[in-house]
């Protein structure tokens, strides 16, 4: 190879038929999977792996159980405000940037969502800055 080249992954083509159908497959609700899952299963006699809907080859191409995936990215949800109310309304309205008044119905909301897609350091930093003010937060 010359000096400074670089080699590049050839590009995969789908066709517009299995583009649309993994498309569908990505935007199923978990009831939908499920029901997917057991057609599936009746149907065709294709038992989803141990653990989940979706089989896949191991990486290695051996038969060795797969590592776990994890998970990298998280929502960040209010389950409570204690009997700190206004601190964490105040803790919450810094932390997203909103006005007051959306911060508050935010917290009487609860549960409510904060942030949604956000790093597992942002996240659990999230979480302590409002627990350290009463509140409670869940990360899923």
């Amino acid at each position: 190879m010359a000096e400074g080249a670089t080699m590049e992954a050839p590009s995969r083509s789908f066709s517009d038929e299995t583009k649309s159908l993994g498309d569908k497959i990505a935007d199923l609700t978990l009831k939908q999977a499920k029901e997917l899952s057991d057609y599936l299963e009746e149907e065709y006699g294709i038992k989803p792996a141990a653990g989940g809907a979706v089989m896949m080859a191991p990486q290695d191409g051996g038969g060795g159980a797969a590592a776990p995936v994890e998970q990298t990215e998280f929502d960040v949800i209010l389950t409570g405000f204690g009997d700190k109310k206004l601190q964490v309304v105040k803790v919450v309205k810094d932390l997203l940037g909103v006005p007051l008044m959306e911060a508050k119905k935010l917290v009487e909301g609860v549960p409510a969502t904060l942030k949604q897609g956000v790093d597992k350091d942002e996240a659990n930093s999230l979480k302590a800055k409002i627990e350290e003010q009463g509140g409670t937060v869940e990360l899923k």
